[in-house]
């Protein structure tokens, strides 16, 4: 986990309090089968990641009040569970062989058959381990030890954000069938997808816990929103001009994929009669190689696109500092978020 995104001793007791109740919630069965399924999803869990989600929901409660203890790292792990769960079946959904350097776990656990239904195998493996991955995160921020009318706001919000990324994943399916998606189709993708639920919520749902006003949740959502969009918009960048060396997945993926992002729908709207054919013909298309892939990079590059998407990270993360500044925010806490702020928006993994 790069130290950068946080301090070294909260990325390394969140780790350790989701060590501890990985171990706690083993195999319920003994069949060896289950055992290794389990050890696959205890990997992956522990395996890396930037720890985003809790790093947010720790300092969302630190900026409300809340002083340093074990409940608030159980309630930041939590998001940990939940946002593992999440990329499983994303995997799954966009048929990836590559997470964080490693295979998935529905090709893991392929791996582990011979024979012609180890791939459906994998598959219905790795949506049972996913949800089994959600399910752990209800049952961890419900026993956080944080109790009462703060809980139960709290799990009001994280309840709100797991029918807000679903919902966003399926208009991000609905988009590829659809295909051609507009820049604010792309957008509102975006932001249910993917921006209110890394930043927004998690930052919500430690200042709840803390018992924080209403004001304060408002702030980090005008805070958190647009930072979350910025932290998409880079991930598109990193998905498509980045390397599998920096990002740990391949960088063919989402262009195979046919993923509509911001940036391609600028691409097809500023694009010649010849580059759009071969945008049409090459994004979403499997066959795609390395060097038809390097052709559609530059059209994005050619037309605008990458500038334009670089142009917009700035916006939002200029929108999100300055709420930051007139927000009611421990000054710790905010100096903070500052620094991540910059640091999710200009990453290079």
């Amino acid at each position: 986990m790069p130290v950068s995104f946080t301090q070294h001793s909260l990325g390394s007791r969140i780790d350790q309090r989701l060590s501890g109740f990985l171990e706690s919630w083993g195999a319920q069965i003994s069949d060896p089968g289950v055992e290794a399924a389990y050890g696959l999803l205890s990997s992956f869990i522990l395996g890396g990641g930037k720890r985003v989600r809790p790093q947010l929901c720790y300092w969302g409660w630190r900026g409300a009040g809340g002083d340093d203890c074990e409940e608030i790292i159980s309630a930041a792990a939590a998001l940990e569970l939940c946002h593992a769960g999440l990329l499983i079946h994303d995997d799954i959904m966009d048929g990836s062989e590559l997470r964080r350097g490693r295979s998935t776990i529905h090709m893991s656990l392929a791996g582990l058959h011979d024979g012609p239904g180890a791939e459906a195998f994998g598959r219905a493996g790795g949506i049972l381990l996913g949800t089994l991955s959600l399910a752990w995160s209800d049952a961890l921020l419900s026993s956080c030890g944080v109790d009462g009318a703060r809980l139960r706001t709290a799990h009001h919000v994280f309840d709100t954000m797991r029918t807000e990324v679903i919902s966003g994943q399926y208009l991000d399916v609905l988009a590829q069938l659809r295909s051609g998606a507009t820049e604010a189709e792309a957008l509102t993708v975006i932001r249910y997808k993917s921006a209110k639920y890394t930043v927004e919520r998690p930052l919500q749902i430690g200042g709840a816990l803390a018992g924080a006003p209403l004001e304060l949740l408002d702030e980090y959502s005008r805070f958190g929103v647009p930072l979350g969009e910025a932290f998409q918009l880079r991930d598109d960048v990193l998905g498509t001009f980045g390397s599998s060396a920096q990002t740990g997945k391949s960088a063919l993926d989402d262009l195979r994929e046919g993923k509509q992002t911001v940036m391609f729908a600028h691409a097809v709207q500023h694009a010649s009669p010849a580059q759009l054919v071969h945008l049409r013909s090459w994004h979403g298309n499997p066959a795609l190689d390395e060097e038809h892939a390097a052709e559609v990079r530059q059209i994005l590059i050619d037309t605008g696109a990458l500038a334009r998407v670089e142009e917009m990270i700035e916006e939002r993360v200029d929108q999100a500092m300055t709420a930051l500044g007139r927000a009611q925010i421990k000054p710790e806490a905010a100096g903070v978020l500052a620094l991540m702020a910059d640091q999710l928006a200009h990453r290079t993994t």
